[in-house]
């Protein structure tokens, strides 16, 4: 079913402004159910809760690795120039977007035991995929991407109206410390930084290669890093990192002769549907942000 189109409902987190804003305390809870609704203990929950992000080794096994590569491989030779996929600008693949649609392998990841329960555990509620990505960062040249939270876009530019999605990025290879590793502040997750900026047309050109619009200025980011703390996720092969949508994170280049890649599976609660961009004068296409709600099965 198709979301309506509708008019913005009240902008509890107004960013994209005109000028500097002070930080806003989260309203919506971080996890929306318990420890009897699904795989994750109360422990885990805790982290979750308290942290805003929480590592699960073993999400897809060893046996998973080798063919979630090929096929990473084969669309991005395949794509060419596809606007779901986005290059370097020397040319080398850096995201390619809506995977599941493109491949059964990765189609299949979707609904393990894994992954699929715990998604819904942590928003408390039947999900949709409102985007999946493969993002890759080679060795060498591989590129970073700045700190943002993943809220303050789907919020400005896709009309997501709450805090009620999570990400789950699963590596498929080794992430290191040293080879671009994720960087999250734990924590973060329950302040919004609103942004200054006017959304232009078509941002997302841009901004899928270079964020400069959506992301906090250095004294805010100062601040947080100060108060938070930072964190790298790293973990071997096959790990996946779920993570809140508003958690602030980046990563840095990659200079070593490690390549790393990650598929990710974001997952927006069927009750959070998108409207109207709160920030943009129209949507971003539908393979950036899903308004076509199929709520996930077990069993795809």
């Amino acid at each position: 079913m198709s979301a309506p189109s509708v008019a913005p409902l009240r902008d509890t987190y107004p960013t994209r402004l005109d000028h500097a804003a002070q930080p806003i305390a989260r309203i919506e809870p971080t996890v929306w159910a318990t420890e009897f609704s699904g795989p994750l203990d109360a422990g885990a929950l805790e982290t979750m809760d308290r942290r805003g992000y929480l590592l699960r080794p073993s999400t897809v096994g060893p046996d998973w690795i080798p063919p979630l590569t090929q096929e990473l491989e084969r669309i991005g030779s395949a794509l060419g120039d596809d606007p779901r996929i986005i290059r370097e600008p020397g040319g080398s693949v850096r995201s390619i977007f809506q995977p599941h649609l493109l491949s059964e392998v990765i189609e299949e990841v979707l609904g393990l035991d894994t992954v699929l329960p715990v998604a819904r555990q942590l928003l408390g509620s039947d999900v949709y995929l409102h985007q999946a990505r493969i993002n890759v960062m080679p060795g060498f040249v591989g590129t970073g991407f700045y700190w943002h939270s993943d809220f303050e876009t789907w919020h400005a530019e896709d009309g997501m109206p709450s805090m009620r999605a999570v990400s789950c990025s699963i590596s498929l290879s080794d992430n290191f410390p040293y080879n671009g590793a994720l960087m999250v502040m734990p924590g973060s997750h329950r302040t919004f930084y609103p942004c200054v900026g006017q959304t232009p047309a078509d941002n997302h050109r841009n901004s899928l290669v270079k964020q400069e619009l959506g992301v906090p200025d250095r004294a805010t980011l100062t601040e947080a890093a100060t108060r938070f703390g930072i964190d790298q996720a790293v973990g071997t092969a096959g790990t996946g990192l779920w993570f809140d949508s508003n958690l602030m994170h980046g990563s840095g280049s990659n200079i070593t002769p490690f390549p790393r890649s990650n598929v990710f599976l974001v997952f927006n609660s069927v009750e959070n549907q998108l409207g109207h961009p709160y920030a943009a004068a129209s949507p971003r296409p539908e393979y950036l942000a899903a308004r076509e709600v199929q709520p996930l099965r077990s069993g795809l």
